[in-house]
């Protein structure tokens, strides 16, 4: 069995052996080891992908993920209007569908890049993985500003997201940046109904949807440009079914 990490030795500049000279008769340098080369050089295999990615998830999970940009929602004032119960329950119950639809996306888009095998289709990918979680990181900021919680059922969503993105990075890279395609086309969709279920006064809410929607355009004209494939109509269909499930649970989970 061969391993999927490996150790390969890295000779000296300039550095050469006579033919036929064993290894272990060969001079170390100083301070090495006798008989072991004295720098050596590590390739990461599939098992560092697959440690980097729980640790990816943990940190997603738990609400730690770093993020690069400010929180789009500008101070609230004195005069603003306050919502009411009813109004920061719906808006909470919306942001907690959009906070669980980026983790998803977080999820989907590291599962597609860890098994593709295009450097350039790789980085589109984790792009758009790194820019979610600054969406991420907004939705459970609103959250917690109306007194709400993130989804309990996250867990699911991000390992069955995952796996989805694994099996979509093996159908080649044109149906791959498919899948990315119309995640946001149907992610684009869900947000503009949000704008118009908002409730008028939540002005912080809909400033961080409007970004967040006007990202989600951004990772969608970014996979055309690079090649996407439009998906067949039946796979639509089910990743419209399977969004359908998942916003109406984490709505109130």
């Amino acid at each position: 069995m061969t391993s999927t990490n490996s150790l390969e030795p890295e000779s000296a500049p300039g550095a050469s052996h006579a033919p036929g000279t064993p290894a272990r008769a060969r001079r170390s340098p100083a301070g090495s080891a006798p008989g072991l080369p004295g720098r050596w050089r590590r390739r990461a295999g599939l098992l560092d992908g697959v440690l980097t990615e729980i640790g990816q998830a943990l940190q997603v999970l738990d609400g730690t993920v770093s993020h690069d940009r400010a929180y789009p929602a500008k101070p609230a004032r004195p005069d603003d209007p306050a919502l009411s119960a009813d109004e920061a329950r719906h808006a909470a119950g919306l942001m907690r569908v959009n906070h669980v639809g980026e983790i998803c996306a977080q999820a989907l888009y590291r599962g597609q890049a860890l098994m593709c095998r295009d450097a350039s289709v790789r980085a589109v990918l984790l792009q758009a993985a790194a820019e979610e979680t600054d969406h991420l990181a907004w939705c459970r900021r609103r959250l917690d500003e109306l007194q709400s919680r993130p989804s309990l059922l996250n867990p699911l969503w991000y390992a069955g997201s995952f796996g989805l993105g694994l099996a979509a990075s093996r159908a080649g890279v044109p149906y791959n940046l498919g899948f990315m395609a119309e995640t946001e086309r149907q992610v684009e969709e869900h947000l503009d109904g949000h704008l118009n279920t908002l409730p008028a006064q939540d002005h912080r809410s809909r400033q961080v949807v409007t970004q967040m929607r006007d990202d989600e355009i951004g990772h969608r004209t970014t996979a055309e440009n690079h090649g996407a494939a439009p998906l067949p109509a039946p796979v639509r269909a089910a990743m419209r079914l399977m969004s359908r499930v998942m916003t109406t649970t984490a709505y109130r989970i």
